[in-house]
């Protein structure tokens, strides 16, 4: 798949060459949909509270006199079926737990497919090099123009591209996001995606990349305080029992014979006292 490259001025310079295989060849609907709600379901915080009519400030005079005016009979006015009064049923969960879960693996591939949907539906903006040297929002908004974004846009940036992102903030319907951190959500939450071909090249040759076996033999963006073992995955067991032989043996041996040597004498005039004992006793008859 050839996909054209534009510059800040909405003029195309060159190409960039996708192969589809790389990105699932072709596209998973109940894939995209499961990473989909996976990720919108890990956004809720599960705190909604509601209050009860005793918890509702306050009076808790009474409304009116019990007889005599033809009402119904009540009492204050924090109750249901008032406005502004409690919740007959109020919420009291401390916290519910939302939260789904998702294989590694999978995740990588839905996210890669999102992008196939984009490309494929020509919605997909690369930039030569989307950079700005000032951070002016109207120089923002004639480059939308210029490469005829009408609707909202995800812009994909690198951590380097400060101007940018200032330029872009304050303007309705664009939303940002790091480039390497682009996932099926934010990509299928706006119509356009906006992106600099190196950041997408790293993308594609990323650790999003790694959607089979190769992501436990080999991942890449591993951390390198840990110790990574032939088959691929770390072996934190073995590195806890080498530390552990290196500190026993680096610690200093303790002389027992002197404690086993004082142990005996201590039990030898205990047995000493025990068995004078009864001649003792005997003499004084």
């Amino acid at each position: 798949m050839q996909v054209p490259v534009l510059n800040m001025s909405g003029s195309e310079v060159g190409t960039i060459s996708i192969d589809e295989q790389t990105l699932g060849g072709v596209i998973n609907y109940a894939l995209i949909k499961q990473a989909y709600v996976r990720y919108h379901a890990n956004l809720r915080q599960g705190s909604s509270r509601t209050k009860n009519r005793h918890q509702v400030e306050g009076t808790t005079k009474k409304m009116y006199k019990q007889k005599g005016t033809g009402n119904a009979r009540h009492g204050d006015k924090k109750v249901p079926q008032f406005k502004g009064g409690g919740h007959a049923h109020s919420k009291k969960r401390t916290r519910e737990d939302y939260r789904l879960d998702m294989p590694k693996k999978m995740r990588r591939k839905a996210n890669r497919n999102a992008l196939l949907a984009k490309l494929v539906d020509g919605e997909v903006k690369v930039i030569d090099k989307l950079s700005m040297a000032a951070p002016k929002t109207n120089a923002f908004a004639d480059f939308l123009s210029a490469i005829k974004v009408d609707k909202t846009a995800l812009l994909a940036l690198s951590s380097s591209e400060e101007n940018t992102r200032l330029a872009a903030r304050n303007l309705e319907g664009v939303e940002m996001c790091k480039a390497e951190s682009l996932n099926c959500f934010e990509m299928l939450n706006s119509h356009y995606l906006i992106i600099g071909q190196a950041e997408l090249e790293a993308w594609l040759s990323g650790p999003s990349s790694q959607t089979g076996k190769i992501a436990k033999v080999a991942p890449l963006g591993a951390s390198k305080a840990e110790p990574v073992s032939h088959e691929g995955g770390v072996d934190r067991k073995a590195e806890r029992a080498k530390a552990r032989r290196e500190e026993a043996a680096a610690a200093p041996k303790k002389d027992k014979s002197a404690k086993t040597k004082s142990a005996k004498n201590k039990s030898a005039k205990a047995m000493g006292v025990k068995a004078l004992a009864p001649a003792a006793t005997k003499g004084s008859e």
